[in-house]
């Protein structure tokens, strides 16, 4: 195996090592607070993750690998975009707090 491949090989593990680790960021936010929770790490890990799938997957022209991570990849933006969305109308919607 070249240094290349190598290297490859190493990046493509960094991306689904961060791509499974969104699951276990999920896992432990839902454990604290007892209920179902997807915290916005998950959705950075996802679309960070994904990307450097991506890059491995286009590396080794993988069609099918690449239209799956390029969607996905599509899919986090947007949830992060409605994310800060809903952020910045909760906001812009809550009283200011009394000031002394």
């Amino acid at each position: 195996m070249t240094t290349t491949e190598t290297i490859w090989l190493a990046i493509g593990f960094l991306g689904q090592g961060l791509f499974f680790g969104r699951w276990v960021i999920q896992w432990i936010a839902s454990e604290r607070k007892a209920e179902s929770q997807v915290p916005i790490a998950f959705w950075y890990m996802s679309l960070i993750g994904g990307l450097i799938t991506l890059a491995y997957a286009i590396y080794r022209k993988d069609p099918v690998f690449i239209a799956g991570q390029s969607v996905g990849a599509v899919v986090y933006i947007r949830n992060l975009i409605l994310i800060s969305r809903a952020n910045q109308a909760k906001h812009l919607v809550s009283p200011s707090s009394p000031q002394s």
